[in-house]
């Protein structure tokens, strides 16, 4: 087996290959787009290289067929709540079934990240955002969200062969878009409608800086204090939804306000997948075509939920049930066209948004894992804290 530093555009290209090869014949697989895929490599596109570096290989047998590759990242931003060694990344990870090539893979990127001073390697994950390319498919073998990972059952053997052990879990849960609530959704919905204080409204894209606003405001008291620490500013916010913009229904991304101040997001998108299987990995312009057609004859009848939260002194008032109502009565007639809706993934660590979810009447849909690998074998892998 040979292992090939990438370090220009045709070995860049072998690394997307790599994938596609190993794949291609697993049921529900979809290519991802490659400009997604070379994005997270391209320092003027991923904001990560700003704190850290990565580096990826290739790996072929002795008849130069490509077999696996691996992705390594260090990121001074990236932290755990109890974490006590520096922890790096590893990702977009592909093998065949051998474990001695998954070991040789692996080893590389421990080695790469040793060198750099980490202690600990976490994986498989992103060198940026945790919404895309994290976690490692363990359940729900079938065609994966939009920027989601994929992968054949047997990887879930080399990882735990190797000595990677369960850091957290995520789960994502799916049901059908259009059928009555629990009765507390709307009896609670009710009480928060009395107070004229309350609102919702749904996105707009003429107003995409005020919602950019309102988005890091809830965000930061939201989240910012389990996701490493790491708030978002409005620019930032509205960078990303200008990305998304193109893909963006304005009737499906509701905020909640009291005193029109901003207290609960429910972002949610339709699934970018149910184009991209269509155009083998290119966003051409006949990939564009295909895109547009697709669009503007409504034929994507699935949303993902993209992210759901309310600020702390807000939450386990009703704020939740009064959101998703208010967000319901425009979704869910038959003139919208989503019939079915999946949240993307909810850590095992968030029990109030499993409890969220499990109260919609949803069910676990597939199941990802992040893994952790200690480089001192005297330490033991501890299960990512439980948000309180």
């Amino acid at each position: 087996m040979e292992l090939i530093l990438v370090d220009n555009a045709r070995k860049a290209a072998e690394f997307l290959a790599v994938h596609i090869r190993l794949n291609k014949d697993v049921p529900g697989w979809i290519r991802p787009l490659d400009k997604d895929i070379e994005a997270v490599f391209d320092p003027e596109k991923n904001k990560a290289f700003r704190f850290g570096e990565c580096a990826r290989w290739i790996m072929k047998d002795q008849q130069g067929n490509l077999i696996g590759r691996v992705a390594a990242f260090v990121n001074r931003k990236y932290t755990n709540k109890g974490d006590k060694v520096k922890v790096g990344g590893m990702g977009f990870f592909d093998c065949i079934d051998n474990q001695e090539a998954a070991n040789l893979l692996f080893n590389t990127a421990k080695q790469w990240l040793q060198e750099r001073g980490m202690g600990a390697m976490d994986g498989p994950i992103n060198f940026g955002e945790r919404n895309n390319w994290w976690g490692l498919l363990t359940e729900g073998y079938h065609e994966p969200l939009y920027s989601m990972n994929f992968n054949p059952p047997y990887y879930i053997r080399l990882f735990e062969t190797y000595g990677f052990r369960l850091f957290f879990n995520q789960i994502c849960y799916g049901m059908g878009s259009r059928g009555a609530l629990a009765d507390k959704f709307y009896s609670r919905h009710a009480a928060i409608s009395q107070d004229p204080d309350f609102t919702a409204r749904h996105i707009k894209k003429n107003q995409l800086e005020k919602f950019a606003q309102d988005f890091s405001i809830v965000y930061n008291k939201a989240w910012a204090q389990h996701a490493g620490g790491k708030e978002m500013n409005k620019g930032q916010v509205l960078n990303l939804f200008n990305q998304m913009k193109p893909l963006m229904d304005e009737k499906i991304a509701w905020f909640a306000y009291y005193k029109d101040e901003p207290i609960a997001i429910w972002l949610n998108l339709p699934d970018l997948n149910q184009y991209i299987k269509h155009m083998n990995g290119k966003m051409n312009w006949w990939g564009k075509l295909i895109f547009l057609w697709m669009k503007l004859t409504r034929q994507c009848h699935k949303m993902v939920g993209i992210i759901f939260g309310v600020v702390p002194e807000f939450q386990s008032k009703g704020v939740d049930a009064y959101l998703i109502v208010e967000g319901a009565k425009v979704i869910q007639p038959r003139s919208m066209p989503y019939e079915s809706y999946e949240m993307q993934w909810i850590g095992d660590f968030n029990p109030r948004m499993l409890n969220v979810a499990a109260s919609l009447g949803a069910t676990p849909s597939r199941k990802l894992t992040t893994y952790r690998y200690m480089f001192d074998p005297n330490m033991p892998v501890e299960r990512h804290p439980i948000l309180e």
